[in-house]
């Protein structure tokens, strides 16, 4: 591709067979026909086990803008979304899950929503989720407790779709579990980050692979909560401003 890509969409995929043909034909349909300058799609395969690799290849030979990576072995979502963002060519940089559960239709919006408002990263916020009683109320625990501790201000962290400035993975490093927490990594570098409503639908087919129960989203979190309020408090946070002599 000679011309400068517009958006990088980053999708990760594990174990998604099942559903991530009808999710990669409905981002590229929506990219095509909403999204001005060129785009990208990169299918993110994280150690799949049941064809989801073979599938991502095939459509990354098929059609333009789309491209396949694969992980080994399975590495979890800060894994696979990390070696999405390190491919990426976009100057914005979108994700979205690989269950179908969020809107494509909703880049658009949140592109124009990020530079009405002047910001770095813009987050979504799901309404009428279409999740079991469960994981709301867990996701709701862990949404408090986290803001409780980081001072965030995002509502819910647990949605995958979000546009950003390419500039705000600069200095970011991930590790084990920092998508949990990647609106506050980003803010911790000096960036600007807002949220606002998207829609969210029920998954398409089979069963969350990264989710879990409240013990997932909470207990077990609970370390890694511990360790980014320590970076918190320790990040260093700077500008640089270089004065040069006036030629001549």
């Amino acid at each position: 591709m000679n011309e400068a890509v517009r958006l990088s969409v980053v999708v990760p995929f594990y174990n998604e067979a099942a559903c991530l043909e009808a999710v990669c034909h409905e981002v590229r349909e929506i990219l095509q026909r909403e999204v001005p300058g060129a785009w990208e799609l990169i299918m993110v395969d994280d150690g799949s086990r049941d064809g989801t690799a073979a599938l991502i290849d095939d459509l990354a030979r098929q059609y333009p803008g789309l491209r396949a990576l694969h992980l080994q072995p399975n590495s979890g979502q800060s894994a696979a979304l990390e070696a999405g963002f390190a491919a990426a060519r976009g100057d914005l940089i979108a994700t979205l899950d690989g269950d179908g559960q969020n809107d494509p239709g909703d880049l658009r919006r949140l592109m124009e929503e990020l530079e009405r408002r002047q910001v770095d990263m813009m987050c979504g916020v799901r309404v009428n989720r279409a999740d079991n009683w469960v994981r709301r109320i867990s996701s709701r625990l862990a949404n408090r407790v986290r803001a409780a501790l980081l001072h965030d201000h995002i509502s819910d962290v647990g949605c995958s779709i979000r546009v950003f400035r390419r500039q705000c993975l600069t200095r970011l490093h991930f590790f084990r579990n920092a998508h949990r927490f990647f609106p506050a990594l980003v803010q911790m570098q000096g960036f600007r980050v807002a949220e606002m409503p998207v829609r969210h639908r029920p998954r398409l087919r089979g069963e969350s692979k990264y989710g879990g129960g409240i013990r997932s989203r909470l207990w077990v979190g609970l370390a890694d909560l511990a360790g980014v309020y320590w970076l918190r408090k320790r990040a260093l946070r700077y500008g640089v401003i270089e004065e040069s002599r006036p030629h001549g």
